[in-house]
Parts: C-alpha cells; sequence; structure tokens
C-alpha cells in the first residue's frame, strides 16, 4: 500500500443536516421553526467561510513503524450554548461518566468509532497514528445539526421542535468523524461526486459503527442515518436511508427526501457544493446491496473493500463515482480473488447505473 503526498489537504466543514433541508425549514410560517433554522444557516455559513482560510498543515500519511495507541484519546467540551470552541472541558479519557447524557454519548460514540477502526482494519484513530479525539457538545443555542471542522466534531442541542439533540445517534457522531478519516486518507474534495462520495463514505462508516456497535448483521441493520434525531412531530425516521434512497422522510414541514438511489435520477445542482448530501444517496444504495448480497458482517467484506479504497493511495482527490467503483472492484479482486466479492461488487454498482469499466 502507499499514499499520495502530492497535493495539499483540502479544508472542508461537512454538516450532518443539509443545507437545502436547514432552507427549508427556515421558510416556515412558524417562527418555533423558521428561527433555529436560520440561525443555524447564518452560524454554518460563518464556520464554513472561516474553515475555507485555514488549510491544515499536516498530510496524509501512513502509519508509523513504531507503536501506535490501541486506547482511544477523548477529550470532551461543553460549549454551554456559546459558540466559541472548543468551550470548557468536561470528560478526558478515562474519567467517570458525567451527568450530562450528552457529554456521555458523545464520549462513547468517539469511542465506538475508535474501537471499530482499530477491530476491524487495524486503524489506530483516524489518522493511523491514534489521534486524540476531540469533542464539543452543546453548541450554540438550538443549534440544529452537527458538524467535523476539520480537527474536531461539534454537536448542537437542536430546536426540540424538529431535531433532538445530536448526540442521540451513534451513526451521526460516527459519520462526523469518518469525515476526519477520509481526510487523513483519500482527501476527496468536497464538491460534485467526489464531495458527493465525502459524504457516502462518513454515511457508510457510520452506519458501520452503528452496527458494530448493536452486534447487527447486514440482514438486521435498519441502513438509516440519523434515526432518533427527528422530533416526534416530523413525519420520518431519520436523515437519509441508504437502503432506498428518498424515503427517509416526507413531512409538510421539513419536505420530502430528495436523495436519488441511481444514475437515472442524478441531481445537478450548484446548491450544497454541487449536491453533495444529496447525490451520496447512489454510492450509499450500492454499498447497501454489496453488504447484503455478501451477508453477514457488513465491516468484515463490504467494508473491508471499502476501506481498502479509501486508504489504498489510488482514489484520486477529485474522483467521480465511476473511479471510486472501479476501485472497489479491483479491491474486492485483489482481496478475496475472482470470488463472490467481485461478482457482488460489480452486480451492486450496474444497479445503481455506475459503469466499472
Amino acid at each position: 500500500m502507499h499514499l499520495r503526498t502530492d497535493g495539499d489537504l483540502h479544508p472542508v466543514f461537512c454538516t450532518i443536516v443539509p443545507p437545502h433541508v436547514l432552507d427549508h425549514l427556515s421558510r416556515s410560517a412558524d417562527a418555533r421553526l423558521a428561527d433555529p433554522a436560520r440561525r443555524t444557516l447564518v452560524a454554518d455559513g460563518l464556520r464554513r467561510d472561516r474553515r475555507r482560510t485555514t488549510a491544515l498543515a499536516a498530510v496524509p500519511t501512513a502509519p508509523g513503524v513504531g507503536a501506535v495507541p490501541t486506547k482511544p484519546h477523548r477529550t470532551l467540551y461543553d460549549c454551554r450554548n456559546s459558540t466559541a470552541l472548543p468551550g470548557h472541558q468536561v470528560r478526558a479519557e478515562g474519567d467517570k461518566p458525567t451527568s450530562d447524557a450528552s457529554v456521555n454519548r458523545a464520549y462513547a460514540g468517539l469511542g465506538a468509532t475508535f474501537e471499530l477502526l482499530l477491530s476491524a482494519y487495524g486503524r489506530s484513530s483516524i489518522d493511523g497514528k491514534g489521534l486524540p479525539l476531540i469533542g464539543s457538545v452543546h453548541y450554540g443555542k438550538e443549534y440544529n445539526n452537527a458538524f467535523f471542522d476539520g480537527e474536531q466534531m461539534v454537536f448542537g442541542d437542536g430546536d426540540g421542535e424538529i431535531f433532538l439533540d445530536f448526540t442521540v445517534a451513534v451513526d451521526v457522531i460516527a459519520h462526523e468523524l469518518a469525515h476526519g478519516l477520509t481526510q487523513h486518507t483519500a482527501n476527496l474534495r468536497y464538491e460534485g461526486q467526489s464531495g458527493a462520495l465525502n459524504e457516502s463514505v462518513s454515511d457508510v462508516f457510520g452506519s458501520l459503527v452503528k452496527q458494530f456497535s448493536l452486534g447487527q448483521s447486514a440482514e438486521q441493520a435498519d441502513w438509516l442515518i440519523g434515526a432518533g434525531l427527528l422530533a416526534p412531530r416530523v413525519s420520518g425516521d431519520a436523515l437519509r436511508s441508504m437502503k432506498a434512497p428518498g424515503t427517509a422522510y416526507d413531512d409538510d414541514v421539513l419536505g420530502k427526501d430528495p436523495q436519488p438511489g441511481s444514475m437515472a435520477d442524478y441531481i445537478e445542482t450548484e446548491e450544497d457544493n454541487g449536491g453533495v448530501h444529496l447525490n451520496s444517496g447512489i454510492p450509499n444504495r450500492a454499498f447497501h446491496l454489496l453488504a447484503t448480497a455478501l451477508g453477514g458482517n457488513s465491516w468484515e467484506r463490504a467494508g473491508q473493500i471499502w476501506f481498502d479504497v479509501l486508504t489504498g493511495g489510488e482514489l484520486t482527490a477529485g474522483a467521480d463515482f465511476a473511479e471510486f467503483a472501479r476501485l472497489t472492484v479491483a479491491a474486492a479482486g485483489a482481496r478475496f480473488g475472482a470470488a463472490d466479492e467481485r461478482e457482488a461488487v460489480l452486480k451492486a454498482w450496474s444497479e445503481v447505473g455506475v459503469p466499472t469499466k
């Protein structure tokens, strides 16, 4: 294996709730729904602009030859509803649980992600060298999002009307942390199809962490991203469905889930960095089709193939779906030979309309 060392890391600001969802909410006639959405959009815009001006000094590197940590190094902070990061430290690695459920859930979610990467793929944290994991909770007032800013994860409390506390879903925590994994490996640009792949990879590993934590097989998993985040008044199950993109929610206020599940319905748009949260449904569905076709634990074969592509050094920063698909076919063949895994990969991409040749 080798890693690309040409080019710089692309500074990213990645949120779990897409801008189009918040924009829809911001136009509600109900101020209880519109005001938090507007504040969240403003906060996200400021944070996104700030992130664009600050590139990380690090470059993707392979794990060193010495011993790497086999235990996570977590630090949790409480923003106390301010937007100053990281906030006040409230729990360090090894500390007993606090009285704040958000802190404890974030701490556990960071640990679950570290454990999957180490146990399934032999990787120590997101950089392969035991990088400390930082999380801040209670960010802003009624902040309707969670994000990774290139250095740490941040979780809002939600407005209680549409969204609940963003630490309630372990796959959301893992999704945000997986953006860091991508940053330290393939470094996919956050725009167009490469950006949609960036989002999809985070959904894939978010779902894998959830399945790993619950001991679920591919057949037992719900394949939902953010189940438990939507408040009771919302008609929907989650933010996204990997199994059936476009079906996660259908609500009078929130709107209908717009994700496509195949290239036939690919969305051309200039919004959301070229639809990174929309078209991610296509590779998401391909992964679900592969994992369920193979059966058993998704992280063992399907997840291994995706991990091999992400960390293999061949995936370019501006990769489109077809490039990623071709590399998954090659990775399946390299790891498993001319076996069922390779055929299943070919079939999965064919079903969503992505060419592999």
